[in-house]
């Protein structure tokens, strides 16, 4: 396991982000400490906490090869990181919501007949929505958990990369997952950068918000 300084500053976290595109092929991050940088970003919020996020962490040189099909345009990051991660979100969710609440009630922090008044509440709301909303529901869950699992990341000391270049309509058969029930939202390419990134700006605060 390569030993990482983990950053505990927020301000550090998040100015020292950047996307990287080329990394270290020499570092590996093993599954104990990927296993953690997952548990971390899966504390991100979601819809009535359905947490529909499902993660393939690509790692392997036949998994790699597979990707490298499906991403031409991003085989720098393919090749050289020590895993991509592709986020997926699962038109199912909903099936593990009695498990998910029930767990609440085992710690106490559901009384049970609340749990039930809930689960009834969701169960006919989520009978009702639309594909189409449940998927653009579950998309914005994943966008959420993404984005915490690039600070994870670089609070242990990597580097990240979110990729929307690949082949979406493929991916999921690609790796022997039914392509109806998972939803491809991105790639995260995760290592140590083999150099600094380029360095970019951002639009001032004044341009982008305005208070009523």
């Amino acid at each position: 396991m390569t030993v990482n300084t983990v950053i505990k500053d927020y301000n550090e976290v998040i100015s020292s982000r950047r996307s990287v595109r080329v990394y270290d092929p020499s570092v590996k991050i093993s599954r104990e400490e990927m296993t953690e940088i997952l548990e971390e970003a899966t504390l991100a919020p979601s819809s009535v906490n359905l947490q529909p996020w499902r993660f393939l962490v690509i790692d392997s040189p036949e998994g790699k090869a597979t990707l490298e099909e499906l991403a031409p345009g991003n085989l720098h990051q393919v090749k050289t990181s020590s895993a991509v991660i592709a986020v997926f979100g699962d038109m199912n969710a909903f099936d593990n919501a009695d498990d998910i609440m029930s767990s609440a009630v085992e710690r106490g922090f559901l009384p049970q007949e609340v749990k039930e008044q809930i689960m009834a509440n969701y169960t006919d709301l989520f009978g009702r929505i639309s594909a189409g909303a449940f998927r653009e529901m579950i998309v914005i869950d994943c966008g959420l958990v993404s984005m915490q699992l690039m600070l994870s990341a670089r609070a242990h000391g990597y580097d990240t990369n979110p990729i929307g270049g690949y082949d979406k309509s493929r991916i999921a058969e690609a790796f022997g997952m039914d392509k109806e029930r998972y939803v491809p939202v991105m790639l995260i390419s995760i290592g140590k950068a083999a150099k600094e990134a380029r360095k970019t700006t951002r639009l001032p605060i004044d341009r982008v918000a305005q208070w009523k």
